[in-house]
C-alpha cells in the first residue's frame, strides 16, 4: 500500500478553527456608547420621517451602529413621543437596542430610555 507524506495529507479542516463569538458579547452595552447612541437618536429623530436611519459611533471604542426611527409620533404626557431601533455592532458581534423619546419643551429630542432587547 501506499501512502502520502505527511506535506501532502488531506487536511480535513474539523480542528484548529475557533468557536464564534457569542452575539451575547455585544449586548454589554456601556454607558459611554449609550450616550453617543443617544445623540444619534436625536439627530434621527430631528431629521423627521419613519424609516431614516442616522449613523452612530464612538471613536474611543470603536462600537457603533445606527438608528432607526419606527413609527409616527404620540402623545404622552402632553410631549410628543417616538420609538426606535438602534443596531449595537462590537466587533463581531451584534446587538439591538429600542429606545423612546420625547420633545422637551425647548424642542430637543431627549431620549427617554435605551435598552438591549431582549432574546428571549
Amino acid at each position: 500500500m501506499l501512502s502520502k507524506p505527511d506535506a501532502q495529507a488531506d487536511i480535513s479542516g474539523s480542528i484548529g478553527h475557533a468557536p464564534p463569538k457569542p452575539a451575547a458579547a455585544a449586548t454589554k452595552v456601556s454607558e459611554a456608547d449609550l450616550a453617543y447612541a443617544r445623540a444619534a437618536a436625536a439627530d434621527a429623530l430631528e431629521r423627521g420621517g419613519k424609516g431614516n436611519s442616522v449613523p452612530w459611533r464612538n471613536p474611543q471604542t470603536g462600537v457603533g451602529g445606527n438608528i432607526t426611527p419606527l413609527a409616527a409620533a404620540y402623545s404622552e404626557g402632553g410631549q410628543s413621543c417616538r420609538n426606535f431601533l438602534a443596531s449595537y455592532v462590537n466587533g463581531g458581534a451584534q446587538a439591538w437596542l429600542q429606545g423612546s423619546a420625547c420633545r422637551s419643551a425647548r424642542g430637543e429630542w431627549l431620549v427617554k430610555n435605551l435598552k438591549p432587547i431582549s432574546s428571549g
